[in-house]
């Protein structure tokens, strides 16, 4: 393997660590979104059985982000979410 490969490589690989943190955002953020829209519509609290099924998509999801890149802030933002 050459330099410049590896060098394509390595930054390739950041960008994808990159890329999963960004769709955990992305993905915790729309969990969100469904959440409030949902509380609107039904002009009462989410479900307990929507809520528990939420906060463990946002578990995986913020264990994604935090394994390609940590301490971020992410997991306290999702604290306050809920």
């Amino acid at each position: 393997m050459t330099e410049n490969n590896a060098e394509d490589l390595k930054e390739i690989k950041e960008m994808l660590g990159e890329l999963l943190w960004l769709n955990s955002v992305i993905a915790t953020e729309l969990i969100q979104i469904t959440e409030n829209s949902s509380q609107i519509l039904r002009k009462a609290d989410i479900p307990e059985s929507c809520r528990i099924e939420h906060g463990k998509l946002r578990a995986a999801a913020l264990d994604i982000a935090e394994r390609y890149k940590p301490n971020t802030g992410l997991k306290e933002h999702l604290l306050k979410h809920q």
